[in-house]
Formats: structure tokens, C-alpha cells, sequence
């Protein structure tokens, strides 16, 4: 069993390396409307680790189960670990074409909308899971952004 402030730890890192590869990408693209895209979706990222971070200081301690919260942490990190979904791997600066980059953008927002569905259940506080809705609206509002973006 892990945590739920080990859950918490895993959708902070997403939103940093999320806040930090969108930060990275803005400062090498040249067309204008898409670094200001880019820019705000960093923005809107950095927002949702100030949002969990607050989250976990309202979580009690870990329960009466440390070895078993253990391999869970561990289990979880090797599935998540250090990577930010899809967008660790995608390489900006090598992509030919921006709609490359946007489509590797909207499947990290995909992806981090689907992972904190998946923390729906392990919620029992009702304005947090409230918020986590927020949160994940604005995550699915970011795909679609993106795609129109996209479309455009």
C-alpha cells in the first residue's frame, strides 16, 4: 500500500518536469503565439504543484503499515518515476515540426488528466476531491487547447 502524500509526491514531480520541459520548449520556439502557449501551460503547471503541495500538508502521517507503504511508494515511483508522461522523452529541439511538439504536449496532458482520475478513489475528503476535479478539467481544458491549437 502507498500513501496518499506519496501519491501527492508523484503528481508534484509531474507538474514540475510537465512545468519545466514546457519552460525549456518556450525558450526555443520562435513562433510567437505557441511560446505564449507554452509559457502559460508552465504557468497553469506551476499553479497545480503549489495546489498539491498546500494538499500535503493537510495529510496525516503514514498508517500502521510501513513495509507494505514502502514497496507501494517504490511500485508507483518505478511506474512514474522521474518522467513527466510523455513529455520527458520528446526531444523539442530536435523536432522538425511544431506539430510535433504540440502533439506530444496534448498527449502529457492526456495522460496527466487520466493519472489523477486514477487518484479519484483515494480521496475521501470531498473538497479535495472537488478540487482534484478542478484540476483535472483544467488538465483535459489543456488538451484541447492544444488541439485546436493543433487544428489551426
Amino acid at each position: 500500500m502507498f500513501s496518499i502524500k506519496d501519491i501527492i509526491d508523484i503528481a508534484v514531480q509531474i507538474e514540475q518536469n510537465g512545468e519545466r520541459v514546457y519552460r525549456n520548449a518556450a525558450g526555443n520556439i520562435d513562433d510567437q503565439p505557441l511560446r505564449s502557449m507554452l509559457n502559460w501551460l508552465a504557468d497553469e503547471e506551476a499553479r497545480h504543484v503549489k495546489w498539491f503541495k498546500a494538499l500535503k500538508t493537510t495529510v496525516p502521517e503514514g498508517g500502521n503499515y510501513p513495509e507494505q507503504e514502502k514497496m507501494g511508494r517504490e511500485l508507483l515511483q518505478n511506474a512514474v518515476g522521474a518522467h513527466s508522461f510523455a513529455l520527458e522523452d520528446a526531444d523539442f529541439s530536435s523536432m522538425e515540426k511544431i506539430e510535433d511538439l504540440i502533439r506530444a504536449a496534448l498527449e502529457f496532458e492526456k495522460d496527466t488528466a487520466l493519472f489523477y482520475k486514477m487518484l479519484q478513489p483515494l480521496i475521501e475528503d470531498q473538497k479535495t476531491l472537488d478540487q482534484l476535479h478542478v484540476i483535472i478539467q483544467e488538465e483535459e481544458n489543456h488538451a484541447q487547447r492544444l488541439k485546436a491549437f493543433l487544428e489551426s
